[in-house]
């Protein structure tokens, strides 16, 4: 990702170089030597089994490197700094339009990035953000694109849920519940069709994990073995209905009836990685699975949700002390003595002054131009004219 460049200084490093550091994002040091360290292998169990739904689940066992290991703590910290910082652009009306916010399921995005590449596709639902900066997104365009800007990755016009990278094999934010679904299961086709040996994430939540669309789609993956993986993000509230609430068989790995499935802990960007490694590969050789990733979302279901009438705030508050990602990381960095707390403390430092500087950077950038709603709409070169209500004049002619 691009973010893994960013690296923070060691304690033995003056508050000068700390200073240096942060006007040079892409010159910083290691601020260990463990940073670069891919070559020592570490083996750390998950805290939760795997359990699978007609396949063999992979082993609790999964090998890591100390490079990994910080690449995810920096990734995971850098979403979470990007999400507090929308929620105040949102509350201060920079912001306007639907948001919603990824933070507490940032290893999903983080793990399955670990497992894949940049040419496997990627398609969402509205939760975003995080995706789109796991693909290799910069935050000066999410901010941009937040702030319906002409410098965002959608060119302003998609606001929160629409951010796009096709070059990085992400296929968007989506609107609609579940229509992304049906979407991926394409991409899929055309990957195997194309015969690249790739395959396509189709994220969804508890929420969309009863639409109709979703087991059509499912079923002519089924039919033509497609390299399709249906990843449901259960963070256990679809809006403000409690799974339980809206399903009568809540364990969504095993929706597929005739289709493999694995449910994994979300919590755990380690689990996530093998649980993705093996679908990967699953898909390649037999068709689609569905991973259920359990995890949590601390905001509510968008910012117009206060997400605390249909659950208590002692819930929030065991799973942000139980089962944080981000703390999950942070404890086995320090357990192996990859960094200290201090260390690791300069590195979150470091990301708020970024996301600071690149907030101001995509406030500079200008609304987009009163032509671009004519743009995206139609095929170019067609040459569409616009009427007006009489039919009389042409108001303009679409390029």
């Amino acid at each position: 990702m691009a973010m893994n460049r960013i690296v923070s200084s060691s304690s033995s490093i003056s508050n000068l170089h700390l200073l240096r550091s942060l006007s040079q994002p892409l010159l910083r040091r290691p601020f260990s030597s463990h940073a670069d360290d891919d070559k020592t292998i570490l083996t750390v169990e998950t805290s939760v089994p795997f359990t699978g739904h007609r396949c063999e689940p992979p082993s609790r066992s999964i090998e890591t490197t100390p490079k990994e290991l910080l690449s995810f703590f920096k990734d995971m910290a850098l979403m979470r700094r990007m999400e507090i910082a929308a929620d105040s652009l949102y509350k201060a009306k920079l912001i306007r339009g639907f948001c919603h916010l990824y933070d507490g399921q940032e290893a999903v995005s983080v793990g399955m990035e670990a497992a894949i590449t940049k040419k496997d596709c990627i398609i969402t639902a509205y939760r975003d953000h995080c995706i789109y900066l796991g693909r290799g997104g910069t935050l000066v365009e999410a901010f941009a694109e937040l702030m319906g800007r002409k410098g965002g990755c959608s060119k302003g016009k998609g606001g929160s849920m629409h951010f796009y990278k096709k070059d990085s094999g992400f296929y968007g934010g989506h609107g609609i519940v579940g229509a992304q679904i049906p979407l991926g299961v394409g991409l899929a086709f055309a990957q195997k069709y194309s015969k690249d040996n790739t395959v396509t994430f189709a994220l969804y939540g508890d929420g969309a994990a009863n639409q109709g669309q979703l087991f059509e789609a499912l079923n002519i993956a089924a039919l033509w073995d497609l390299p399709a993986i249906l990843v449901c993000e259960n963070n256990h509230y679809g809006m403000g209905t409690a799974e339980w609430r809206a399903a009568k068989s809540p364990a969504y790995y095993k929706r597929g009836d005739y289709v493999p499935g694995l449910k994994v802990d979300g919590m755990d960007a380690l689990a996530v990685k093998q649980a993705c490694k093996f679908a990967k590969e699953h898909a390649l050789k037999n068709g689609p699975i569905i991973l259920e990733m359990d995890t949590y979302r601390y905001h509510g279901h968008s910012m117009s949700d206060p997400g605390s009438t249909y659950r208590t705030r002692d819930e929030i508050t065991g799973v942000r002390q139980e089962r944080d990602p981000l703390e999950r990381i942070r404890k086995l960095v320090l357990s192996h003595d990859l960094a200290t707390a201090a260390e690791l403390k300069d590195i979150e430092k470091i990301f708020r002054k970024q996301v600071d500087d690149a907030i101001a950077e995509a406030k500079e950038s200008p609304m987009p131009d009163p032509p671009e709603l004519f743009t995206n709409v139609y095929v170019k070169g067609f040459g569409v004219e616009a009427y007006g209500p009489d039919r009389k004049e042409v108001r303009s002619i679409l390029p």
